[in-house]
């Protein structure tokens, strides 16, 4: 079993000053001696510190109040969330998986061997509340792989109490800066131990490039940017975490798009077989987040419903088909990311970043090769828009709609790739196909919704229940969908305007 919390702190270094006075601290009423902990950690990575390169932490902990398995990811500076599993000779199964996107087929081996000792002390407020600890940690530190290496320093790090004030840290930096104690330049023991214990690790794909001059580079960046948010997003889809399944199903379909819309810049016949498979991906994602948005949308239209015209157990059936679907969709979803197809991809991504694809256009200046692409997607969008607006309202003009929401999706991630090099026109294009994947959006929402009352429905009058509410629900819909067919001539109109800047 394993336990997360928030973990906010701050790292200092001693240099020989020690801790000040920190009962003067305001809102501190007493600092209160815990006495020396030993401490013996050893961090695990992949031989090319593929962890390391992520800021991510994989140790096993001796001593102290909390020994055990620990795994941090970093959130923000100086935050980090913590994932602790019990003590056990080896790396339980649920931490494995959290790390096996940047793992893969690699192994995990001892890097740095941490021992130290720990002097705790606890800052508490009036009513003996923990307001922060603040530990003087002495630290050996020994490099367990390349030959060897010792390291030995002192440091000082401050860490919030649960519940507690972040600001409160500032007053006790401040505190500390006035005693002449220094914040470390090391975010952590382990980016400290690694590299004063050795030469700089290999560089890794995941090691950010220099800023953008080309057309390439300006593309690269953002295939950059999608591949660390789907490896970033990875644990949290795990963890079921609300919205990280919808968040990376954006970026592989932002990849994807990238790819299509930049065919010019990087060679189609690399990324294309890449693409089909960022398809794959999205689409099983896609299970769960349909699920979501479905859910979501039934339920508020049926709380809207007035009690006298709710028929039969409707939330009850809604609530049993929400649930059954998620547990079958996310166990899915876990299986997918476990597949040897999604890390194949991942290891794809990654060789394509070390090495990419890029034709003779990607040597060009940025604003004219960019804008050109944004333009034709967006040339792409208008056609369909057009046609849909031409059809009866109907199936036909259904799925016509959903092709122009699919399309001007990808003309916006084209925008927001070129956006650095385009500047205000690219952001204005941005603005346009939010406002009409919103309303496009709305629409395809309705659609899906009348067939999952419909399919809900059926099995009701099977069972023997009124359908009634089911159809008034349907109906609720029909409409939903006509004010958006209603609103889109006018809003076209703007938006074309709108785009007409680029």
């Amino acid at each position: 079993m394993a336990d997360t919390k928030r973990e906010i702190e701050r790292k200092y270094e001693s240099g020989g000053a020690g801790l000040p006075d920190l009962t003067t601290v305001t809102g501190v009423a007493k600092a209160v001696h815990k006495g020396v902990t030993h401490l013996d950690a050893v961090y695990h990575d992949t031989a090319d510190e593929r962890l390391a390169a992520s800021k991510i932490t994989l140790r096993r902990r001796t001593g102290g109040s909390d020994a055990g398995w620990h795994l941090k990811f970093p959130v923000a500076p100086g935050v980090r969330d913590e994932i602790h599993a019990p003590l056990s000779e080896s790396l339980p199964d649920t931490l494995a998986a959290l790390v096996r996107s940047r793992v893969r087929d690699r192994k995990l081996l001892p890097v740095v061997r941490l021992r130290s000792d720990r002097d705790l002390t606890h800052l508490l407020d009036a009513e003996g509340r923990l307001l922060a600890e603040v530990a003087v940690d002495s630290v050996h530190a020994e490099r367990l792989t390349d030959g060897g290496g010792e390291v030995r320093w002192t440091e000082i790090e401050v860490e919030l109490a649960d519940g507690a004030d972040p600001a409160f840290l500032d007053k006790v930096d401040k505190k500390l800066r006035k005693a002449g104690v220094r914040p470390s330049a090391s975010a952590s023991k382990l980016t400290r131990a690694l590299r004063e214990t050795a030469p700089p690790p290999p560089v890794h794909p995941s090691a950010p490039a220099g800023d953008p001059v080309t057309a390439g580079d300006h593309v690269m960046a953002y295939v950059r940017a999608q591949r660390d948010e789907i490896l970033t997003l990875d644990p949290a889809v795990r963890q079921d975490t609300e919205d990280a399944v919808h968040r990376m199903r954006v970026a592989t379909r932002r990849l994807r798009s990238t790819f299509k819309s930049f065919g010019g810049i990087l060679d189609r016949t690399v990324t294309g077989p890449i693409a089909d498979e960022l398809k794959w991906l999205a689409a099983e994602l896609g299970l769960e987040r349909d699920r979501e948005v479905l859910a979501e949308r039934l339920n508020t239209s049926l709380a809207d419903v007035p009690a006298d015209l709710v028929r039969g157990p409707i939330a009850h059936r809604l609530h049993s088909w929400a649930d059954a679907e998620h547990s079958g969709a996310h166990g899915q979803i876990l299986a997918i990311l476990d597949s040897r197809r999604y890390l194949a991809l991942l290891d794809t991504l990654d060789a394509l970043i070390a090495d990419p694809p890029l034709t003779k256009a990607a040597a060009n200046k940025p604003r004219k090769a960019l804008a050109k692409a944004v333009k034709k997607d967006f040339r792409n969008v208008a056609a369909l828009v057009e046609q849909a607006l031409e059809l009866d309202p109907g199936t036909d003009r259904d799925a016509a709609l959903h092709d122009a929401r699919k399309k001007t999706k990808r003309t916006r991630y084209a925008a927001e790739a070129a956006g650095p090099a385009l500047g205000k026109p690219a952001r204005s294009m941005i603005k346009s196909m939010k406002s009409l994947q919103s309303l496009l959006g709305e629409h395809q929402d309705s659609v899906m919704a009348r067939q999952t009352l419909r399919e809900l429905s059926a099995v009701a009058h099977a069972a023997g229940e009124s359908a009634f509410t089911y159809g008034l629900l349907h109906e609720r819909e029909e409409q939903r969908a006509r004010r958006v067919e209603i609103e889109l001539p006018a809003a076209w109109d703007k938006i074309r305007g709108a785009a007409a800047s680029l």
